[in-house]
């Protein structure tokens, strides 16, 4: 048992200890933050940008000349964005519930720093959820622009990175009906692609993962604004060496689902049938099997898409009642037509030399004396993919008619 000499000191110690064990001492208020819950990277019209902000330096870097950013934050304002559908609009305050604040510079953190001489609280990132790249910015290159989200421990890998075609800015300030703050019915139409299976889950971190590989190219949703108020999903955005080099059509984001076996199945195909008519035939599962071999020292992949579908529709149609043969003639020329879209975008991907399905990493693992002798780095892989050849076969199973079981 301490002596009483002891107790002075121990209850001393136990005073300091105590705001360090009690976790409070480096506390941040909420409320002291200014949260960014989506970002716009544009190209700047230098003819209308106006004067330098001069935060980081005193004089325009010679090797950055013409080479500023347009960085657009949306800052939630406290109080105003809405917790739940009981909430109105603009919160208990009125309102608009976020704040969009446009900044110009030479990179993503120069744009920061002249961001926070704008604001009182200090930015944070911790709550950013979609970042919005414009297609002129991802064609000149997005290698900075990865290098600082990738390295800032406040960037979630959850977080969306997406392609827009016109302005980025302009996703800030869609306004839908169905959504009280932009950021978020953006975020919210991306993830909800997802689980109707409209979109693969490509994440900021699946992104960068993609980048990091040597047998596979990264994509990016790419979007549009449809009048005025309507996001619309466009495509794929296809990268190669980091730069933005073209896109996919709408139902080749099926496709790809389809050669990757990516479930739910969300995409319908809009079939003319011979002696059946016009018919809208919907996949609601998918499995894909791939085996890579090397043919006359080329790569080559096998590849079997089984897909269960339904017959949704039938459009003018020849027959009012299908029988087995019909079955059977649907099935085999819906295959054959499915099998013509997936060799179709495979083609187009293969003239961008970008290889979003990582048949590369697929040669790297099954055949490692190949990889190492011809293949050596990414480049190499992306001339090898331009040449190489498949062998596609689809299978079609209908499981339903309308709502008939089959």
């Amino acid at each position: 048992m301490p002596s009483w000499r002891r107790m002075p000191a121990l209850a001393l110690a136990a005073a300091i200890a105590l705001p360090l064990l009690s976790g409070c001492w480096d506390r941040q208020e909420l409320e002291d933050r200014a949260l960014i819950l989506g970002m716009a990277i544009d190209e700047v019209n230098e003819a209308a940008a106006g004067d330098h902000e001069h935060t980081t330096h005193l004089h325009e870097p010679k090797s950055l000349r013409n080479h500023r950013i347009l960085v657009t934050a949306q800052i939630a304002i406290p109080g105003r964005v809405p917790l739940g559908p009981g909430e109105s609009g603009g919160g208990k305050q009125g309102g608009l519930p976020v704040w969009v604040v446009k900044v110009t510079g030479y990179s993503i953190d120069d744009a920061l720093n002249n961001l926070q001489q704008e604001i009182a609280d200090p930015r944070s990132l911790i709550h950013l959820r979609i970042i919005v790249v414009s297609e002129k910015i991802a064609r000149r290159g997005m290698e900075d622009i990865n290098d600082y989200f990738r390295r800032n421990s406040e960037v979630r890998r959850s977080t969306w990175i997406v392609v827009s075609d016109i302005e980025a800015n302009k996703l800030m300030n869609v306004a839908p009906p169905l959504e009280r703050v932009p950021t978020l019915y953006l975020l919210s139409m991306i993830e909800k692609s997802v689980e109707m299976g409209k979109f693969p889950p490509q994440y900021s971190g699946n992104f960068w993962s993609a980048e990091s590989r040597l047998g596979q190219d990264e994509f990016l949703p790419y979007v549009s604004i449809r009048q005025k108020e309507n996001i619309l999903l466009k495509g794929m955005a296809l990268f190669r060496g980091g730069k933005m080099v073209g896109h996919s059509e709408p139902i080749e984001i099926g496709s790809y689902m389809a050669i990757k076996g990516l479930n739910p199945g969300g995409y319908s195909i809009l079939g003319d049938v011979p002696g059946i008519g016009a018919i809208m035939l919907k996949s609601n599962r998918r499995i894909a099997q791939t085996k890579v071999s090397i043919r006359n020292g080329k790569p080559h992949a096998h590849i079997v898409v089984h897909l269960d579908t339904s017959i949704e529709e039938k459009i003018d149609g020849e027959s009012e009642r299908y029988t087995a043969e019909d079955f059977d003639l649907i099935r085999n020329h819906m295959g054959k037509e499915v099998s013509y879209f997936l060799l179709e975008f495979i083609r187009k991907t293969q003239r961008y030399r970008s290889d979003p399905f990582g048949f590369g990493e697929m040669f790297r693992a099954r055949e490692p004396a190949y990889w190492n002798s011809v293949i050596k780095s990414k480049e190499d892989w992306e001339r090898e993919y331009a040449g190489m050849t498949f062998e596609l076969e689809c299978k079609v199973a209908i499981r339903r008619e309308g709502l008939k079981l089959n």
